[in-house]
């Protein structure tokens, strides 16, 4: 049962992942920077792959890679980490996390698609099925309830509720990450999913080095250090996010179609309502329980498919 699930059961500890990570990165971009919080993470995730690998694999660094795979994985690489979670983590200073991965949520049906243009993928009918009642979830938990206008009192339409610079760079981590994605699936092959990883984190993080030179940005970096919350912050995101939640992410597109996988991460929005609970103190309305069950309800369909 497990081995034929691999997939989608890295991609739900995966959610996990990503659901400290995009908080721990939403308090570490406030305090110092979503640019300087991307180019330190890449450092500490990098530093953490390499003596994980060394003394799992003996290999300190992914060497025994083929030459199409370090192509098309730094490929994933700059587009995932220089581009995407560049855009995204400074729509979580701007909007905030949970209005970010609700954008997030359309990860699903650009992987999907970019999966189908790119690797010829196909999808079930029944996975069709368990994404659209995990993306109608994660909907229902985030979209903010209509409200009257105290003037007039009929309701107001939708409209943006927040500053459509944040929203477009939320959907530019989405684009980002969900060609990424992709381009993973297509460059790892059978390969080791974090020695992969490893050259994704690697590629982004020499980009983000040109970067900082160019714009001579590194005086930031120091600083940074400064601000010990800042970096304690960093360094859990780091852990969860480049390290564990990076790698588990390749790991349940090898295993499992890019559109299903990337669904199944789709519900981090989900896995924010407890600790919101716990420890911001936060009320669950009925309508975010009733999200929640839906999502959860989408995840079983794709593990029963």
């Amino acid at each position: 049962m497990i081995e034929s699930h691999l997939g989608e059961i890295a991609a739900l500890m995966t959610a996990m992942f990503w659901a400290v990570t995009s908080t721990s990165f939403e308090a570490a971009g406030k305090r110092i920077g979503s640019l300087t919080l991307n180019v330190i993470r890449l450092y500490f995730a990098f530093a953490i792959y390499t003596v994980y690998l060394w003394i799992v694999r003996g290999l300190p660094f992914p060497t025994d890679a083929t030459s199409n795979a370090w192509m098309w994985l730094s490929l994933s690489g700059l587009v995932g980490f220089l581009i995407g979670d560049l855009l995204l983590f400074q729509a979580f200073v701007v909007v905030g996390a949970r209005i970010s991965m609700l954008i997030m949520a359309l990860v699903p049906p650009i992987t999907a698609l970019t999966g189908w243009l790119i690797l010829g993928e196909s999808l079930t009918p029944r996975d069709f099925l368990g994404m659209a009642l995990t993306l109608t979830g994660v909907v229902l938990v985030i979209l903010k309830n209509e409200h009257l206008d105290q003037e007039s009192g009929k309701k107001k339409k939708l409209k943006f509720s927040y500053p459509i610079v944040g929203i477009l760079l939320a959907f530019g981590g989405a684009v980002g990450q969900a060609v990424g994605l992709v381009l993973s699936k297509f460059g790892m092959q059978d390969y080791n999913a974090f020695a992969a990883s490893q050259i994704r984190v690697l590629a982004g993080l020499i980009g983000f080095t040109i970067v900082f030179t160019f714009m001579r940005r590194w005086g930031r970096v120091w600083k940074a250090f400064k601000n010990p919350k800042g970096i304690l912050f960093t360094g859990i995101g780091s852990v969860f996010g480049p390290f564990l939640g990076v790698s588990f992410s390749l790991l349940a597109v090898q295993h499992a179609e890019t559109g299903v996988a990337a669904t199944i991460m789709s519900i981090v929005p989900i896995l924010l309502i407890p600790p919101a609970v716990l420890y911001f103190k936060e009320k669950v309305t009925f309508k975010e329980i009733l999200g929640a069950f839906i999502a959860v309800g989408g995840v079983a369909i794709l593990f029963l498919a």
